[in-house]
């Protein structure tokens, strides 16, 4: 059976953790490269880019139309629980199917020691990170940048040792709720990024508050207008030619004033007793399946 979980040109904290958790909790030689069996992980990783021929099992993962639609009622998945109700809403599953994302698994790890340095910290969405200058505008802030395409015991770390966690990439959320760390959601300047956090909120009875962020870069400015990602090309070569040098520097310093500000808004955490029932709902999901594998080998 193998594991597939989204991987672009750079790493990401999000869909890396399939790497740090799948092989902590599954027992040794349960993954391996056959793919003819499937195991969706971590990350908004459901579409019809699966193969179909191989049969498809999904833990704790999500749908947030990157990919094309999937028909699950085909016969090739086997569905032990997704990230949220949006996804089994969109799916046409059993709501009850419904558990939280995966990467809630954390806390059933062992994990590396709190970075007690961290204080208040900013982690961008991986993409911002490129189309941006994030690290200068924490700098100006007095914040720790979180590097989401950092190794993922430096992000966990990071994390976990943070007084305030303000995060642009969900997975920044996800696991900062997870570890009791009080956080400040950001709403992703690259709109097609939104809806995946209400999908998981909604696990957690969460009314998730997305507060807006300022760009740091002329790029980012013409993406939060337009709602265009990917590649862009005349914009992206535009911002980063000297000529924007002077309105990029003026935009990164707007950007660390509203991060200082931000940081004094209110922080956000599901109640210990949501976070302690579906954890524990998704570890018995993920036990449950192991168990049904075994038997049968």
């Amino acid at each position: 059976m193998k594991l597939v979980f989204f991987r672009g040109k750079v790493p990401n904290f999000g869909d890396e953790l399939n790497l740090h958790v799948w092989p902590a909790l599954l027992p040794a030689g349960f993954l391996d490269d056959d793919d003819s069996e499937l195991f969706v992980g971590i990350g908004s990783i459901i579409g019809n880019h699966l193969p179909q021929k191989s049969r498809k099992f999904v833990m704790g993962s999500g749908y947030a139309g990157y990919m094309g639609l999937p028909d699950v009622h085909d016969g090739s998945w086997d569905i032990r629980f997704v990230r949220g109700p949006n996804t089994a809403r969109t799916l046409a599953i059993d709501p009850n199917l419904s558990i939280c994302d995966s990467a809630i698994l954390l806390r059933a790890m062992h994990l590396p020691a709190p970075d007690a340095s961290a204080g208040i910290a900013f982690m961008p969405h991986y993409e911002s990170l490129e189309r941006g200058d994030w690290a200068e505008a924490c700098r100006l802030a007095g914040m720790t940048l979180i590097d989401a395409t950092a190794p993922v015991e430096t992000v966990l770390s990071q994390i976990r040792g943070a007084r305030l966690l303000i995060t642009e990439a969900m997975h920044g959320a996800i696991v900062a709720d997870a570890l009791r760390t009080p956080w400040i959601g950001a709403r992703p300047i690259y709109g097609g990024h939104h809806g995946k956090w209400l999908d998981w909120a909604g696990a957690l009875g969460l009314d998730v508050r997305l507060n807006p962020l300022k760009p740091t870069s002329l790029l980012e400015f013409y993406i939060g207008r337009t709602g265009r990602g990917g590649s862009l090309g005349k914009v992206g070569r535009f911002s980063a030619s000297p000529l924007a040098a002077l309105p990029n520097r003026a935009l990164t310093a707007a950007a660390a004033r509203h991060l200082s500000a931000m940081a004094r808004l209110e922080p956000q955490l599901s109640s210990d007793a949501r976070i302690a029932e579906v954890t524990e709902r998704a570890q018995e999901a993920v036990d449950t399946f192991v168990r049904s594998r075994l038997a049968v080998s």
